[in-house]
């Protein structure tokens, strides 16, 4: 198969954790290729992803080869594949706009952003990069609240003939004038906001969704998330907050049986630990009532590391945004968008997502 080549906005921990993967298994076999959801999909393996274009905007990043500028701080997740190879390819001044929050600044340099003080691009030379590398793929790893930032990446795709993943609670799939876009340029988008591989959405869907299978009324719950990542650090800026917060809600409201009044739900990241680094801590309590109106509850710890997580799902995301370019779908493809992503044009439960995608994954209509 041919090589599926990637821009990245936004070289921080999850796109270290991508690129540590790509390389990671790229000597590997089916057997080996632990922690993988498709060691191969439909013909494309971990090693076809090529990351051709790269932007930032960390003084510490711009001008280095990215596979160098994603160890640099403020990343702190796991280095897992630490000999990276030159990828030749330099990582660019990206836009500000709003990708950027003002407290940032009030915390060490070793955990928050350093602006570069390179001149910011234009559209037409961020356009001009796209096509010049030939991209086929835009990942959005902006920080969460960059509106702004990821409508002006989302229309440079529209302008270079560049399939879009959005990873952020900013919705451009979910949206309809968006998707609409994208589909009269006869481009695929896969959004919005992507669910980690095991992380704390796609647990609470399942344990909501099993209270609805197994009859036990769900009255009030919980999801709390601490961690120590740039990431977590953005979101103490509460007027970012908004969309997440709606993101991960609306994920287990939507497989919820009733839904659930406002005052009974609560999900969404809940502080910033500095020693935490990138090690996501989620607490869940689900209260309800089992025959005879008799009470029960749950209570669960989880504990990942945030960045791998969610590259387990990007490396798939990649590979069907690609597949769609291949087959000449435009628009929203909802049965990747379904599965991996928290804030979906269509809301399903789980297994009948996973059910849809590997049919995707076929090129049959389920």
């Amino acid at each position: 198969m041919s090589s599926i080549r990637v821009a990245i906005v936004g070289i921080g921990n999850c796109a270290s954790s991508l690129i540590q993967g790509i390389h990671y298994y790229k000597n590997k076999t089916a057997d080996e290729a632990v922690g993988i959801m498709h060691y191969e999909l439909a013909g494309y393996r971990p090693n076809d992803v090529e990351v051709v274009c790269a932007f930032d905007i960390d003084k510490r990043k711009v001008g280095l080869d990215v596979n160098q500028a994603v160890f640099a701080e403020p990343n702190c997740t796991t280095v897992f594949q630490p000999d990276l190879p030159q990828s030749g390819v330099t990582v660019e001044m990206g836009v500000v706009l709003d990708g950027y929050s003002e407290h940032m600044s009030n915390y060490e340099d070793s955990v928050t952003f350093l602006l570069s003080s390179a001149a910011e691009p234009s559209k037409e030379k961020v356009v001009q990069l796209l096509k010049d590398s030939a991209t086929e793929v835009l990942m959005n790893y902006l920080p969460v609240g960059s509106e702004e930032a990821t409508r002006f990446y989302a229309d440079c795709c529209l302008q270079a003939g560049v399939a879009f993943v959005n990873n952020i609670p900013v919705f451009i799939a979910s949206d309809p004038v968006w998707a609409k876009k994208f589909e009269d340029k006869g481009l695929p988008i896969i959004g919005d906001d992507i669910k980690a591989q095991l992380g704390a959405t796609i647990t609470h869907r399942t344990l909501t969704d099993l209270f609805k299978k197994r009859g036990v009324k769900l009255e009030r719950t919980y999801q709390l998330n601490t961690g120590g990542n740039t990431d977590f650090l953005n979101m103490l800026n509460q007027n970012r907050l908004a969309s997440k917060k709606k993101s991960k809600t609306e994920a287990v409201q939507s497989v919820a049986e009733e839904r659930l009044d406002e005052k009974n739900i609560h999900v969404g990241p809940s502080d910033y630990v500095a020693w935490q680094k990138d090690n996501k801590v989620c607490f869940i309590r689900m209260e309800g009532k089992l025959f005879g109106d008799v009470p029960m509850n749950i209570e669960l710890r989880l504990s990942v590391e945030d960045s791998p997580n969610s590259a387990g799902v990007a490396i798939d995301t990649i590979r069907c945004a690609k597949l769609a370019l291949d087959r000449g779908v435009a628009g929203v493809v909802h049965e990747p968008s379904s599965y991996f992503c928290k804030h979906p044009p269509c809301q399903i439960p789980d297994d009948e997502a996973f059910v849809q995608v590997e049919s995707y994954i076929r090129g049959v209509k389920v």
